[in-house]
C-alpha cells in the first residue's frame, strides 16, 4: 500500500540532518517540497524523477475538470528542479509543453538476475490446469483504469481456448472468460519472475504508461510482448522483441497475438533478454544517472537521498 506525508518539517528535518550533497525526488507531493525546503538550508542540488503523468493520473480518478490546475501544479514544482528526468521521450515532451526546462531522458533499468529465463518452470501449464500446447499469455501489474484490462478480457474472448490468459496483481476483476485465470493479489518480485518466465508472452493493453516496467522485466525474462502502440511502449519495444498493436482494440490485439505465435515467439523471447541486456541493465542504466548527479555536482562524488 501507500503511504501519503501530510506534514512538510518532519521530512525537512531528516533530510537536514542526513547532509547529502544531492536530493533525488521521486515523488510529486509533499515531500518534493520538502526537499525544495531543505534544499534553502543545505545549498545542494535537487534533481526531480517525473516517473508518474500526474495530469492524466488525476484526470483518470477525479475527472478532466481538474486537468488543467494540475498541468499548472506540475509546472511550477518541476521548474524549481537543478534538473528533471523523464523515464521516456513522450515524458520528456509532456514536461516541455508545460513549459519545464533542463529536462533529460532517464530510462529505468531491469535486474537482470532476478528476471531471467533459467526461471522458467514449465509445471505452471498443470498447475493451472492447462495442456502443454496451450499458449500462455501473461499480464502482471495493477487492476487499474490506465491498464485497459478489459481489453485483455475481449482479446481473450477472440482468441479462444488454444490461448490462455494469467491475470496476476491487485485489484483484478473477479469475473472473466474461461481462458482467463486471476492471481488477485500483490506478489513478490521473485514469484513474478517465476511467472513471467514460464509463460509464453506477455500481454498489455496500457495506453497510458510513463515507460512500462514490466515490459522490460518480461523481455529479460526471455519472452516476447503483445502491447499497444501508445505511450512509452513504441519507445521500448523494438520489432525484434515482439508485436505492438493498435490501441483499445481488442480484435487488433488478437490478431496480434496470432501473428506472434505464427513465428518461433522462443527466439524473439531470446532476442528480447539479449535487447534488454545491452540496453537496460542497471550497470548502463546507474551509468547514466551518475552522469546527471556529476552534471550538476560538477566533480564532486554524491552523498546521495532519494525521496
Amino acid at each position: 500500500g501507500y503511504r501519503f506525508p501530510l506534514r512538510l518539517a518532519p521530512w525537512r528535518n531528516v533530510l537536514q540532518d542526513l547532509q547529502p550533497d544531492l536530493i533525488e525526488v521521486g515523488d510529486p507531493y509533499l515531500t518534493a517540497w520538502a526537499a525544495l525546503d531543505a534544499r534553502r538550508q543545505l545549498d545542494v542540488p535537487v534533481i526531480g524523477f517525473y516517473h508518474s503523468d500526474l495530469p492524466l493520473l488525476v484526470s483518470n480518478r477525479i475527472g478532466s475538470w481538474i486537468g488543467t490546475n494540475v498541468e499548472a501544479y506540475v509546472s511550477k514544482l518541476y521548474s524549481n528542479f537543478d534538473r528533471v528526468l523523464a523515464p521516456s521521450r513522450v515524458m520528456a515532451n509532456k514536461l516541455i509543453s508545460l513549459g519545464v526546462q533542463n529536462v533529460h531522458v532517464q530510462p529505468l533499468g531491469v535486474d537482470l538476475l532476478t528476471f531471467s529465463p533459467t526461471l522458467r518452470d514449465p509445471s505452471l501449464k498443470v498447475e493451472l490446469g492447462l495442456s502443454e500446447d496451450t499458449r500462455l499469455l501473461i499480464f502482471a501489474g495493477r487492476g487499474s483504469r490506465e491498464k485497459n484490462v478489459p481489453v485483455l478480457l475481449d482479446c481473450m474472448r477472440q482468441l479462444g481456448s488454444k490461448y490462455h490468459l494469467l491475470l496476476v496483481g491487485s485489484h483484478m476483476p473477479a469475473v472473466v472468460p474461461q481462458n482467463v485465470s486471476v492471481i488477485d493479489h500483490f506478489r513478490p518480485a521473485s514469484e513474478v519472475a517465476r511467472l513471467l518466465a514460464s509463460s509464453d508472452a506477455l500481454l498489455h493493453a496500457g495506453d497510458q504508461e510513463t515507460f512500462g516496467l514490466v515490459i522490460l522485466e518480461a523481455m529479460a525474462s526471455g519472452i516476447p510482448v503483445v502491447a499497444v502502440a501508445a505511450g512509452a511502449f513504441t519507445e521500448i519495444v523494438p520489432e525484434t522483441c515482439g508485436i505492438l498493436c493498435q490501441p483499445n482494440h481488442a480484435a487488433a490485439m488478437a490478431s496480434a497475438v496470432q501473428e506472434l505465435f505464427s513465428h518461433d515467439s522462443a527466439q524473439i523471447g531470446a532476442k528480447a533478454r539479449s535487447y534488454v541486456e545491452q540496453q537496460y541493465a542497471w550497470d548502463t542504466v546507474v551509468s547514466g544517472l551518475l552522469q546527471h548527479y556529476q552534471a550538476v555536482l560538477g566533480t564532486r562524488s554524491p552523498a546521495l537521498v532519494h525521496v
